[in-house]
């Protein structure tokens, strides 16, 4: 007998869910069933991601192209960060490597020892090909065009609607309803089924929360705590409006501008550009946030802003008795670095992982949080880092970051990386030694030592091979299609 699952909620973490549950378990294992209300919006505005979204869409059999259309997507090689170090500073966070490691000694300690960190970024290949506005696949050999990987920025109110029908031609049943009881087992405490506004009953065996800030089943009726760490990451707003894209190239990546009391998002896609005010609502009121907002984006607002309000965090436990808490009901740490969706999909992963086969057991529980807070955990330390590497002094907010204390496992890190540019690095994380190394030299936590065996090549040779691969990263990008060009070559236009 398949396992009855209820999704409650749709949106992106609920059709991920649905659609993932149908492609890669099926009906004769889940019986899945989710439940939706018109009368609750898709928050939606994060709109780019991180290079993990491209296994996720292969793993459930969406074609890259198709996929593009419906969203209007573009591509993403990485991240830019403006002012964030100090006003007046740029740099690329790239889903790539910096350089070649060699003898197992990481590029950045050779660049080092050469006293070339500060013009790191020629050595990788999507930072220097997102400044130029390039854009084409990687290679599948094992030459310098392989080094690099990529995401998407796309329209999240799409993503939904699209996954919708792929789930729907799956096998699973929608519901349109607004959940308003909850009924448990009253000897194990489980869910056993919801009720909705028109009466109906949906029983099930496994419920999966994906009811937004609300945590309809795990906060509310598991009273399931929150974590809240909003010591370390202070923001708790944002407001979001579309504008008219400006005529000219289409940037293969997002920016993320520094700004008095948070940062601001632009992000480019086929139609229009995403634009968005992250900030502390200590330090800024809404009305001068948006204000703020508007007078930085570069075409007419397309909508009237929307406002999100949040608290950085995430439930201490996001499988609790037969309830999983996936997306916004199990934790949010805002949009920085493109989380949010990476933080679905791992929770997605996990559940199909441990999937139960008969009855949920302890062990399955455990290791699903396990995992999920180790994402997590991660994941806030590279964003804490983002803010507390910084000589601004020019704002409250910013000083505030600057001098706050961070997490030990953060400062554990950063110390490693100052004296001798190690980068601490796990087998589990969504970020890998180059992003961490990005933001590391992007704002300005600069080594005072390197690895000794950098030593060994003499310097004569050293030189050579940097500029050499210095060569070598610029012809290929010179090789390289427009981004707007390799768009149109695949049929991806909307």
């Amino acid at each position: 007998m398949p396992l009855k699952v209820v999704v409650v909620g749709g949106g992106t973490a609920g059709w991920m869910t649905a659609a993932a549950l149908a492609a890669l378990l099926g009906p004769r294992i889940a019986e899945t069933h989710l439940i939706e209300s018109e009368e609750i919006g898709i928050v939606g505005v994060g709109e780019a991601t991180l290079p993990h979204i491209r296994a996720f869409n292969a793993r459930i059999g969406i074609d890259e192209a198709e996929f593009m259309a419906a969203t209007g997507a573009t591509f993403k090689l990485g991240i830019e960060f403006r002012d964030w170090g100090r006003r007046g500073d740029s740099y690329i966070h790239p889903f790539g490597a910096f350089g070649q490691d060699t003898d197992e000694v990481g590029f950045h300690h050779y660049l080092n020892r050469a006293g070339g960190l500060a013009d790191i970024e020629a050595f990788s290949l999507p930072i220097v090909a997102a400044r130029h506005g390039k854009f084409a696949p990687p290679s599948e050999d094992r030459s310098l065009l392989s080094t690099y990987g990529y995401a998407y920025q796309f329209d999240a109110t799409r993503y939904a609607p699209f996954l919708r029908a792929r789930a729907e031609r799956g096998g699973v049943t929608r519901t349109e309803g607004r959940v308003v009881d909850v009924s448990r087992d009253p000897f194990s405490g489980d869910v056993t089924a919801v009720t909705l506004a028109d009466g109906t009953v949906v029983e099930g065996d496994l419920f999966v929360d994906c009811s937004g800030f609300r945590a309809l089943l795990l906060g509310q009726t598991l009273g399931e705590a929150y974590e809240d760490w909003s010591r370390w990451l202070p923001c708790d707003r944002a407001v979001a409006v579309p504008c008219a894209a400006a005529s000219g190239p289409i940037a293969p990546y997002t920016t993320a501008t520094a700004m008095a009391a948070g940062w601001r998002w632009r992000i480019p896609l086929q139609h229009r550009v995403g634009n968005g005010y992250v900030y502390a609502s200590r330090y800024i009121d809404d009305g001068a946030a948006t204000e703020a907002l508007l007078g930085a984006i570069e075409g007419e607002p397309q909508a009237e802003p929307r406002f999100l309000r949040f608290t950085a965090g995430r439930r201490s436990r996001a499988w609790v008795r037969n309830v999983v808490g996936i997306g916004l009901a199990g934790g949010f740490l805002e949009p920085l670095e493109s989380t949010s969706i990476y933080l679905i999909q791992t929770a997605i992963t996990a559940l199909i992982e441990l999937f139960p086969q008969g009855a949920i057991t302890d062990i399955d529980r455990d290791e699903f949080n396990r995992v999920l807070g180790v994402e997590y955990d991660r994941v806030r330390d590279f964003l804490i880092l983002h803010y507390h590497a910084t000589t601004r002094d020019d704002s409250p907010f910013w000083d505030h970051v600057r001098t706050m204390e961070v997490p030990d496992t953060l400062a554990e890190k950063i110390d490693l990386f100052r004296r001798r540019g190690r980068v601490m690095t796990y087998r589990e994380g969504a970020f890998l030694e180059p992003s961490w190394i990005a933001v590391y030299l992007g704002q300005g936590i600069v080594p005072r030592g390197y690895d000794q065996r950098a030593e060994l090549p003499s310097g004569a040779a050293l030189g050579k091979a940097l500029a050499q691969l210095r060569g070598e990263t610029a012809r290929a990008v010179a090789t390289m299609p427009d981004h707007a060009a390799y768009l149109s070559t695949i049929g991806a236009a909307a």
